[in-house]
């Protein structure tokens, strides 16, 4: 089986910590600090809890079987040749253009965002300034090295996590009266998660809170993704699953939790920050300078994790023979610099159609890049359960494999059937429907795609079960 090009091939250089935080990175953004103040405000406190553990299960089950699938062949790519491979060669194409699709927009509004950002403090710059200043400086982190990218992310990652484990402190001795509230007012305690009952809008917007917090998870996949350049693969890939699906159930539902005690129900959802609205109450000087720091280095983070994500699926794409073979040369440090350079590209035309087209182009960018997110762990799921089926009846013992997810078929099947239902879930939605116009079609013409195409590339090398 062929899995380096023979142009060059990347490098194994990154270490544990590298990939815990560039998951972490990935995962750990706007969705956490802006969107959980609405999905309180929609389901109550109670059910945000409930909506994000059943995300954390979701999180766990896909990981499990990318776990096992990238310890047993730990790819660049990762999923979209686990697609390939078992799924079939058209859907593994069609994988990686989703998620390349959902990196690259990423990418464009990162950049948008992060303009904005800089705004705050510097009202005479343009926008579109700092966007050709965070374009350079989130090429170049990507450009001189594998290892120097994961440097950047690990430093981008870690001031996120040291705000969100401080939030948690401070929020919690707030709800609890060891720190006095700003205005004078009681401790709150738990009196305003309970106040409105446990669900005071019934079951049903809890379906759509779930959805949007499949996609807040959304990230954790991309220890597959780099499985292909880590050192010590086989060590290194279950250590980073297990730390970083504990420490986001952790992070996400502490946060949660925070977030309800302190925020009344009718206060949250409104244009601020539920981050910032919780520092000023517990009397956090520069609270909204602060804040704007964190979520310009969550939205850097964002942009420099979308750039490798995307890079990597251009460059596996090409190594697969389903691309030119441009996209598969890597230069001297191991960095596929022509496959960079394009999705970077991706991105600027992203940007470019978040300005000049907000209400079209980019909309239907967005839709089928959430729609994506979910494409891509139900191809998890489905390339786990053949995967092992096959393992099985070749006769080979269980113990060959060093790293197996449990309670195997319940896993792959439990995680397929509640991405789709997630899927479903969109339809009942007005506001995410769009993402099924255009994600469906999207889907149908890659599948178009690589059937018209394949016949004009190299031949398709042959695969093999193990």
């Amino acid at each position: 089986m062929q899995t380096q090009q023979e142009n060059g091939q990347l490098k194994r250089t990154m270490k544990t910590r590298h990939l815990i935080m560039l998951s972490l990175g990935g995962v750990i953004g706007t969705g956490l600090f802006f969107n959980t103040g609405y999905i309180i405000s929609t389901t109550g406190a109670a059910g945000t809890l409930l909506a994000y553990l059943i995300g954390a299960l979701v999180v766990w089950l896909v990981m499990q079987c990318l776990g096992e699938l990238s310890v047993a062949m730990p790819e660049t790519g990762a999923f979209h040749v686990y697609a390939a491979r078992y799924l079939g060669p058209a859907t593994g194409y069609t994988v990686a253009w989703l998620y390349w699709l959902t990196w690259t927009v990423a990418l464009g509004s990162s950049f948008t965002a992060a303009g904005f950002c800089m705004q705050y403090w510097f009202p005479q710059v343009p926008v579109w300034a700092w966007c050709v200043v965070f374009c350079a400086v989130i090429f170049g982190l990507n450009v001189i090295s594998t290892r120097f990218f994961a440097e950047g992310e690990f430093w981008f990652s870690l001031i996120k996590v040291i705000t969100i484990i401080a939030f948690i402190i401070l929020g919690g001795a707030a709800i609890f009266g060891f720190i006095p509230m700003q205005d004078g007012s009681p401790a709150p305690g738990l009196t305003n998660i309970t106040a409105e009952g446990w669900f005071p809008h019934g079951g049903l917007p809890i379906l759509m809170t779930m959805v949007a917090v499949n996609f807040a998870f959304s990230g954790t996949e991309l220890i597959g993704i780099a499985a292909g350049e880590t050192e010590n693969p086989h060590k290194v890939i279950p250590v980073a699953i297990r730390t970083t699906i504990a420490r986001l159930i952790i992070f996400f539902i502490g946060t949660v939790f925070v977030l309800a005690a302190l925020i009344p129900m009718q206060q949250a959802g409104v244009e601020k920050s539920p981050f910032v609205l919780v520092f000023e109450k517990v009397g956090i000087p520069y609270a909204a300078d602060i804040f704007n720091f964190v979520i310009l280095t969550a939205i850097l983070s964002a942009a420099n994790s979308g750039l490798y994500a995307s890079g990597r699926m251009l460059w596996s794409l090409s190594n697969e023979k389903t691309l030119p073979r441009c996209f598969a040369r890597v230069n001297k440090n191991g960095v596929p610099l022509t496959a960079l350079s394009v999705s970077m590209l991706g991105g600027v035309l992203a940007l470019f159609s978040s300005v000049v087209a907000p209400d079209t182009v980019f909309v239907a960018l967005s839709a089928i890049s959430g729609f994506a997110v979910v494409a891509v762990w139900i191809s998890i799921c489905a390339s786990h359960f053949v995967f092992r089926r096959r393992h099985l009846q070749s006769g080979q013992p269980l113990s060959a494999l060093q790293y197996r997810a449990p309670w195997y078929p319940l896993v792959p099947v439990l995680g397929f059937v509640l991405c789709v239902v997630a899927c479903v879930g969109l339809a009942f939605d007005p506001s995410q429907r769009i993402a099924l116009y255009c994600g469906i079609p999207f889907v149908a013409l890659c599948y178009g795609a690589y059937y018209l195409t394949r016949n004009l590339t190299t031949q398709e090398p042959e695969h093999v079960a193990e």
